[in-house]
């Protein structure tokens, strides 16, 4: 699905060069879920924006199936962004003047699609998420883990092909980030490619797959033997 050839990275302070991703080779098969994990400054969240392709700026090759990404230019990049990629952010990111029903609505107004079939999806994910009582609220009328299974429910809405997190649950208590990593191992279930940063090592064994970094470089790429089902079920 995922094919990325010497990866590199960057930022320029002055005269000074600072690496954050250093010849990062990695392949992300379909239907995978992996956890990138690496203490803070290793390049994770860097490594997570350039697969979003929230960040253009890194060097060397990017194939997303077929299509050379590191070919495309800055629009076409982000309309296979809106098309294939679903992001679910720590902060949230959400609209504080949209209502809940609005911002996950936002990713399907890229789409053309008529306005009864995006209501027919708002609805189907507000019902999924059990959210519904909330659809006509403000980001700022719920607390920190409604607002986070919004993201959620904005992120996966238009059904990307692959799912982005980072740092899923970072703002969550046990039990909130329990029933949210149980989601994505729904997901990926149901067929979604997942790719989470975490410093987590409980939700890092909901995944299949751990990719390690640090100081820029993948130092680790190991297959877990536990399936996100088998750990869900724990």
């Amino acid at each position: 699905m995922i094919d990325l050839k010497n990866i590199e990275r960057s930022y320029k302070t002055g005269h000074a060069e600072t690496w954050v991703l250093r010849r990062i080779n990695l392949t992300i098969q379909e239907g995978e879920f992996i956890t990138i994990m690496g203490p803070s400054g290793a390049g994770k969240s860097s490594l997570l924006n350039a697969l979003a392709l929230l960040d253009d700026s890194w060097l060397g090759e990017y194939w997303f199936g077929s299509t050379p990404v590191h070919s495309l230019n800055r629009k076409q990049r982000a309309d296979l962004a809106r098309q294939r990629i679903g992001m679910v952010f720590q902060s949230y990111h959400l609209l504080d003047d949209l209502t809940v029903a609005e911002n996950i609505d936002l990713p399907l107004s890229y789409k053309n699609l008529p306005s009864k079939d995006r209501a027919g999806m708002v609805a189907d994910i507000l019902d999924r998420f059990n959210i519904v009582a909330k659809k006509d609220l403000f980001p700022n009328q719920l607390s920190g883990g409604q607002q986070q299974l919004v993201g959620i429910a904005r992120a996966v809405v238009h059904a990307p092909s692959l799912l982005l997190a980072d740092e899923p649950t970072g703002n969550l208590h046990s039990t909130q980030a329990r029933e949210i990593m149980d989601l994505f191992c729904e997901l990926n279930r149901a067929g979604t490619t997942i790719v989470q940063v975490t410093h987590s090592e409980e939700n890092a064994r909901y995944g299949k797959r751990i990719i390690e970094l640090r100081d820029g470089w993948m130092t680790r790429d190991e297959n877990l033997q536990t399936a996100p089902s088998e750990v869900g079920a724990q």
